[in-house]
């Protein structure tokens, strides 16, 4: 795709403006209309703003319709199967779901549920709702609530990283026993395809103005002292958090009645000395560099605009970025004790139960993705934090 500065557009391209402010800094721009394949890029701070691709929302359309239908089909069939011992389990994600519920681990098992089949069926199903009736030129009352609530909870969506949890159980598992792949996961792998690909032509600032609604998110500058000290107790939380995720087992193997407790490190060791080191250099990207990484970076840039400090901008809005791309992918060991929960349960031959540091762990990515979003990025734009503009 190419890409166009705002300060380098040429004449013919500014006969029509429309004014936004970049969510990241607050800089108030007025951009043209924009060709086929351009985006506009904040000059002050380099956030896309948006991005133009023709048929955009036909292709929304299709690809949420289609990423609608691959969901329900992944849900009532066989998922993955497990034998071991002349015992086999199979399950469905609607009955591993279940399952945890079923075993007390109700935490475990709402997670799973609203990650992975819950919110992506909201944002889907709102899409189309907003989106359907505009083909016929009818706009949604009260459309512009549902495109703010369906990017409210995007990031809470991750089939993407429950895809690639299931893959990593499979190559853990694989070495204990026959694993068997169902029509569900087929059809779970064309649903986080189509959602994905989906998101590609998904921009909110088109979506906007295809309904005539707010040009975007142009939030009011909050109290700094307010988003400074809620960053800071967030943060604080999650390091309190963190310490019991990764002293307690993370999950608990019974084989034949003798319980062997495995850590996050101790699975990450585990991986590497049975030969499977791309999938031990995964988790332990995932689950130990990554959120100590998240925290440190924002407890420095929390430091940074707490003090009001003036160097480093552009710098440390990559870093924040940085945080908010890969916090998420921290919930893969999370959904990786989900899925062995779920799928060996084998009585005294074999079964797995999640140990107290999952819920530990899990609460750790929950608040660093909450300290990311209460960190107001246009603090470090501010000469004092305390002036809220």
């Amino acid at each position: 795709m190419s890409e166009q500065r705002l300060s380098t557009l040429s004449q013919s391209q500014t006969s029509a403006f429309t004014s936004i402010t970049c969510h990241e800094c607050g800089y108030h721009i007025d951009i043209p209309h924009l060709p086929n394949k351009h985006k506009a890029i904040c000059p002050r701070c380099g956030y896309r703003l948006t991005a133009y691709r023709e048929h955009a929302t036909q292709w929304v359309c299709a690809l949420a319709f289609s990423a609608l239908i691959f969901l329900f089909i992944a849900l009532p069939f066989k998922f993955l199967s497990f034998s071991a011992g002349g015992q086999s389990q199979q399950i469905d994600i609607l009955s591993s779901i279940e399952l945890l519920f079923a075993q007390d681990y109700a935490i475990l098992g709402l997670i799973m549920a609203s990650a992975i089949i819950v919110l992506p069926a909201c944002i889907l199903l709102s899409l189309l709702l907003i989106l359907v009736p505009l083909q016929f030129g009818i706009v949604l009352p009260k459309a512009s609530y549902f495109v703010t609530f369906i990017f409210a909870i995007l990031p809470w969506a991750m089939a993407e990283i429950f895809l690639v949890g299931v893959l990593v159980s499979l190559v853990k598992i694989s070495s204990l026993a026959d694993v068997g792949i169902g029509l569900s996961f087929y059809a779970f792998l064309l649903f986080t395809v189509a959602m994905s690909a989906m998101l590609l032509f998904l921009d909110e600032h088109q979506l906007r103005s295809e309904i005539q609604g707010k040009p975007n998110r142009a939030k009011k500058y909050s109290d700094a002292s307010k988003s400074i000290q809620t960053t800071w107790a967030l943060l604080l939380t999650a390091i309190l958090l963190y310490i019991p995720a990764n002293l307690l087992p993370i999950m608990v193997t019974d084989t034949l009645g003798d319980e062997q407790p495995s850590t996050i490190i101790g699975g990450v060791v585990l991986l590497w000395q049975s030969g499977s080191y791309p999938i031990a250099f995964i988790i332990f990207v995932a689950s130990v560099l990554v959120p100590v990484a998240k925290i440190v970076i924002l407890c420095w840039l929390n430091f940074s605009v707490q003090f009001a400090h003036q160097d480093l901008t552009i710098q440390r809005m990559k870093w924040y970025r940085f945080t908010e791309f890969i916090g998420r992918w921290s919930m893969i060991d999370v959904f990786v004790v989900a899925v062995l929960v779920s799928l060996i349960q084998l009585g005294n031959v074999m079964s797995i139960h999640p140990g107290h540091a999952v819920i530990a762990f899990c609460g750790v990515v929950i608040v660093t993705m909450l300290a990311a979003m209460s960190f107001d990025t246009r603090l470090i734009w501010q000469k004092d934090p305390s002036d809220n503009e």
